[in-house]
């Protein structure tokens, strides 16, 4: 008896499963590449320079702005889209459903011809006149900064060298002091740490003057082996769950659309991101130079707010909290977060926390 109550579930299961796969393949091919499209929030493009581009979200109807800027700084490791996969799970729609004013910069897809722009660059050229376009465009004196992961870096170098012209420092899932996880890697477990600081200087130059960027799928390649029995599954035992339910499969897809388009990262960008940061943890010890100077933390007196997952394996929250110790200001405040680095913001748990979170801090210091 026992041996036949088991072969009817077993019975039962592959039924269920080969009628997941048919009602999954049928969805599948009626899905458009419309259907998935991510970063859909209506914007206006107000400034352009080589691949960079600068854009203004549109308010959402019956929601006027009600902050001063706000421009949203992601890195050059992946797209700024992840921030709005979809409009149930959408930072930026959560943010101006609060009405606050928001602006993006993209930093597009850089290639061989962009292999010589440094973080200098970035920081004092780009960014800085994203930030007076913004000034143009919005009549206000000075910024708000909300730093993602690498752009939270890019933040918090500009609001160091020009702390004049930002209002407030929002960072989220941003890594300060990149050796912070070594101090208890029991409790924090750095993997792009702990693989850039068993790569020589030579292994990472040679690797990136062979290709003039350091390339989006060598990246890509390492955020798969972080977590190897998710890469393993997603694609069968994953997609076949995600069969299950038509919104739950382009949710899916669009989070494969988004993790499948990982930008190069420039040159000597690069670089300086591998070495003299993740390596030689330049940005706290004070021997960062841009444009020649030195960046100095403690130059960052306007009010900050710091944004970190408790569950984050790629930027441990030692590395992100390691910032209190440096800034200049006394307005300081930290906001801890369940998840993982991506989950903060694909995760329809975090989005209400997340938004009120910022918004409410944000309100406080208008």
């Amino acid at each position: 008896m026992v041996e036949t109550r088991t072969d009817n579930v077993l019975m039962n299961e592959a039924q269920d499963f080969i009628e997941n796969l048919s009602k999954g393949a049928e969805a599948f091919a009626k899905i458009k590449d419309a259907d998935i499209d991510v970063g859909t929030a209506a914007k206006t493009l107000i400034h352009a320079q080589d691949k960079v581009t600068l854009h203004h979200y549109a308010p959402l109807d019956g929601v006027p702005a009600t902050t001063g800027p706000v421009l949203i700084c992601y890195g050059l490791i992946g797209r700024y889209t992840m921030i709005d996969l979809q409009e149930d799970r959408s930072l930026v729609r959560n943010l101006l459903a609060r009405g606050v004013d928001l602006y993006v910069v993209d930093w597009g897809h850089p290639n061989r011809s962009d292999q010589c722009l440094m973080l200098d660059d970035y920081v004092d050229w780009y960014l800085e006149d994203c930030v007076d376009a913004i000034c143009a465009d919005s009549g206000a004196d000075q910024v708000t900064l909300l730093g993602i992961c690498e752009g939270g870096v890019f933040s918090t170098i500009y609001a160091a060298r020009h702390p004049e012209k930002i209002k407030n420092l929002m960072l989220t899932i941003t890594p300060i002091d990149f050796h912070a996880d070594a101090v208890d890697p029991e409790e924090s477990h750095g993997f792009i740490n702990l693989w850039t600081r068993n790569l020589r200087d030579d292994d990472i130059t040679r690797l990136v003057d062979a290709f003039g960027t350091l390339p989006g799928d060598i990246m890509s390649s390492v955020f798969q082996q972080m977590t190897p029995a998710n890469t393993m599954t997603k694609y069968n035992l994953g997609i076949v769950d995600a069969f299950k339910d038509e919104a739950k499969l382009k949710n899916f897809l669009r989070m494969e659309k988004w993790l499948a388009d990982r930008p190069n990262h420039p040159g000597e960008a690069a670089k300086q991101w591998l070495i003299d940061l993740y390596k030689e943890n330049r940005l706290v010890d004070g021997t960062l130079q841009i444009s020649g100077e030195p960046v100095d933390l403690a130059k960052i007196t306007m009010p900050v707010l710091n944004v970190y997952a408790k569950g984050d394996h790629i930027i441990p929250p030692p590395c992100s909290t390691a910032l209190g110790q440096h800034v200049g200001t006394k307005d300081y405040s930290e906001l801890a977060l369940p998840g993982g680095h991506v989950g903060v913001y694909v995760s329809s748990k975090s989005q209400g926390i997340v938004g009120d979170g910022i918004f409410n801090w944000l309100s406080e210091r208008q």
